[in-house]
């Protein structure tokens, strides 16, 4: 509906009456914790000087702020596949990434947040280490006094290990999904993922809740089709809350509430409200 993670995009969500806002971080060349979904400049979204630009790149972690601050993201470039995916899209000239403080400062005290730490273990150079990024993003979120109100996740659990040793008051919600796509489960693999901080799933009876709670988890969050009943009701019994993302059918939104979960991740809030509405559910 709006421009992703830009300050005009979580003002259309707050006024749809959305209460979280899931966003993204990155961390610019003078460490400034800023809003980008990617590690890199993307294409599909990113003009320099009125201009697409025409690769990926650079990487958010060679550019200071001021250089990033450049960038306008206030549109989808028309001519990609990925802005066919939101033809209602309402274009918002002028938007720049924001510093994370500016998003704090936006949204005001009562808004929660689920905020995404980006890196990946198989691809190491694109942003900072995940313990030097989970400092940053925990020294960001507390300026903001936001630590009462945050929920740090991420696939690679490495960096939550290090959000729960440096401040035990966030809490943290562990990523994951099993696809042909894409997968940090490793159910298949001989050897541990590289994306569960050195957690062994075998040694946890192959039970990906119960290797989220050995993480010191209080939010699992799986790829929407990787949930069942059995595994919604093994991760509540842990003390676990399910959260599965990004549920963006009407239909997929209502199965997923019939089998318990205790939130949704979307990408489209206006079809989640009817859908809760329909089921008697409020969003807190």
């Amino acid at each position: 509906m709006a421009p992703e993670n830009t300050l005009a995009g979580f003002r259309t969500a707050l006024d749809l009456g959305v209460t979280t806002l899931e966003t993204d971080l990155a961390v610019t060349k003078d460490e400034v914790v800023v809003i980008s979904h990617d590690p890199l400049l993307n294409p599909d979204l990113t003009r320099l000087d009125g201009q697409w630009i025409a690769t990926a790149g650079p990487v958010i972690r060679t550019l200071t702020l001021a250089d990033l601050k450049r960038y306008d993201i206030g549109r989808l470039n028309p001519a990609s596949k990925y802005a066919r995916q939101y033809p209602a899209q309402k274009p918002v000239d002028g938007e720049r990434f924001p510093a994370v403080e500016e998003f704090f400062a936006m949204t005001g005290p009562d808004v929660r947040f689920n905020i995404e730490i980006k890196t990946n273990p198989n691809k190491p150079d694109l942003t900072l280490d995940p313990e030097r990024f989970a400092e940053l993003a925990v020294a960001a979120i507390r300026k903001g006094k936001a630590s009462a109100r945050s929920t740090i996740q991420s696939f690679d659990w490495r960096g939550l290990l290090a959000v729960r040793r440096l401040a035990p008051e966030i809490a943290t919600g562990c990523l994951s999904i099993e696809s042909n796509n894409f997968d940090t489960v490793g159910r298949a693999s001989a050897q541990p993922s590289p994306w569960l901080a050195g957690l062994d799933l075998k040694a946890h009876g192959g039970s990906v809740p119960r290797l989220a709670k050995a993480a010191g988890c209080a939010v699992w969050s799986p790829f929407w089709r990787n949930v069942t009943a059995d595994n919604v009701k093994e991760a509540q019994a842990l003390g676990l809350k399910v959260v599965p993302w990004t549920v963006n059918n009407p239909a997929d939104m209502a199965q997923l509430i019939d089998l318990g979960v205790d939130g949704l991740i979307t990408d489209y809030p206006d079809r989640a409200k009817p859908v809760m509405a329909s089921k008697g559910l409020k969003s807190r």
